[in-house]
This record gives C-alpha cells, structure tokens and sequence, in this order.
C-alpha cells in the first residue's frame, strides 16, 4: 500500500494554483474541469510523480472552521521535505512567505505561517493574499 493522493482545502483553486506552482515549485499533473470546481493536482518535480497533492474546495461546512481552529493552534496541516532547509527558506521567505521561525538546530523543522491561499490574513502579505495555517518544512534528513 502506498500514499498516492492527499488534498489540502483550498478557498480559491486559482489563487492556489498560483501559490502551488508559482511560488512553491510544484507542476500540474490534473486539472479537470468539474462544473464549478476542477481536479486540480499538482505534484513536485523532485518527487515521485505518482504521488499528487489535490487542491480541493473547501465548499463542505466544516472546513472553515477546521482550518481556522487549526490555524489558531499552530497545527502543521502537511509537510514539504527538502534537501536544504536554509536555502529553501531563504528562497520562499524571499517570494514573501512570513515563517513563524527561522529553520534552527533545536527544531529540524521551520513553521510556515503561508502555505496555501486559503482563508486567513497573512502579516507581511498583501492584502487579499490568504493562507491555511502552518506546514513544516522539514530537511530529508534529519541530523544530530
């Protein structure tokens, strides 16, 4: 058994769409369109292509309010692994993503404040940007 397809809940497929490819790095794999919605996956170029990240719409009535209280908490929703994590947050913290810390040696992690465009305000983003909540950015591999 293997992980093939994860979604995150997004307000506005083409404002993520931007913000996944645009600004992150990831490619389309499927956009389809479905009456008002799409399919719309996107996978990273560094990664196994079969493993796809789904924009999905955040129309059902629990989401907001889930994405809210986890937001709030500081919940990563997901995690993005890479093989620099100084150079990686130098990179996305220069396209304007606020991280709540700086990658240190005591968390082999950074938390990100800006991961999706979804429905929360975002400090040090322009107005009408949006974002979901946190997500790690965490290095392949982890070091003593």
């Amino acid at each position: 058994m293997k992980i093939t397809l994860t979604s995150v809940m997004v307000d506005d497929q083409a404002k993520a769409h931007e913000f996944y490819t645009g600004t992150l790095g990831f490619v389309v794999k499927h956009d389809i369109p479905l009456g008002e919605f799409r399919w719309l996956t996107v996978v990273s170029p560094e990664g196994h292509g079969d493993v796809e990240l789904l924009l999905e719409p955040s129309q059902h009535p629990a989401a907001k309010p889930f994405q809210q209280a986890i937001f709030k908490d500081g919940i990563p929703l997901t995690a993005f692994a890479v093989d620099d994590i100084e150079k990686e947050y130098e990179r996305l913290h220069a396209r304007g993503l606020a991280f709540k810390q700086k990658p240190t040696p005591a968390a082999s992690a950074a938390c990100a404040a800006a991961i999706a465009p979804l429905g929360q305000s975002s400090p040090g983003r322009p107005v009408g940007a949006r974002i979901s909540g946190c997500a790690s950015l965490c290095p392949n591999r982890v070091t003593d």
